[in-house]
């Protein structure tokens, strides 16, 4: 049986989620304890560890509440452990880790920040990709380079169409417009758009298959005219689109 899977808004626009099976419940990322902790109270399931993506306070300032609450293990990437909350787990990419009975593969994301890693529950068909791969978009370069971010969404797109991507944000409404403006011909993006206005779907969680059909980031190839890059490489027609997005 898949995980069964909880998403939370916490903070303005930021999520978090937890992932519930026989085996008990686990968090990934925690923005803020309190909806973190009524949720898991209403539903009276223990919390067994929190899985960290990535260093930014917005997903990691609820830790220390929800340790003193429950007593979660910790878990996060070895190269971010300097500037993550105490780790009581170090994993880095390629490295194998079971969480509540499945394997999961961890997943070097850099490019929103270096040492980003994403979580996939293969076995569930779900990736837990924060800051890197996003609803309609991907997250701003803080730290690393647009080729790095580029590598990362490639890894990531190498995933199964059918897997839920859970993203670290709603920023629908702002990926949105800019997904129109430089996509405006894509009856797949308009569709979305439409469904999510009309509260038919969210913009959050989404399947890969569904980013493939209306995220520029990984429409590089199909936007690459319109840019006047042609024969430019796919990692170039990225940068060019996060600079649009940047001032957009």
């Amino acid at each position: 049986m898949p995980l069964e899977l909880v998403t939370l808004r916490c903070l303005k626009d930021n999520y978090a989620y937890l992932l519930h099976g026989d085996e008990g419940t686990v968090l990934i990322d925690a923005p803020d304890a309190a909806p973190i902790l009524r949720e898991l109270e209403a539903r009276d399931w223990s919390l067994a560890a929190i899985l960290l993506t990535h260093h930014h306070a917005d997903h990691t300032d609820g830790v220390a509440e929800i340790v003193r609450e429950t007593g979660a293990m910790v878990i996060g990437a070895a190269a971010d452990a300097h500037r993550l909350p105490p780790l009581d787990l170090r994993v880095s990419p390629g490295e194998p880790l079971e969480v509540l009975g499945e394997p999961v593969e961890i997943i070097d994301v850099s490019g929103h920040t270096v040492g980003h890693v994403a979580f996939h529950f293969p076995r569930s068909g779900m990736a837990f990709t924060a800051d890197s791969l996003m609803a309609l978009g991907c997250g701003r370069l803080f730290e690393g380079t647009a080729a790095m971010m580029w590598d990362s969404l490639s890894r990531l797109n190498a995933l199964p169409g059918d897997t839920l991507i859970c993203s670290g944000h709603d920023y629908c409404a702002g990926n949105g417009a800019f997904a129109l403006s430089v996509d405006p011909d894509n009856p797949a993006l308009h569709r979305r758009l439409k469904a999510v206005q009309e509260a038919r779907e969210p913009c959050a969680p989404a399947t890969l298959a569904m980013e493939h059909e209306t995220n520029p980031f990984l429409r590089v190839d199909a936007l690459r005219a319109s840019l006047g890059m042609e024969t430019a490489p796919d990692a170039e027609v990225f940068a060019r689109l996060r600079q649009m997005k940047d001032s957009f």
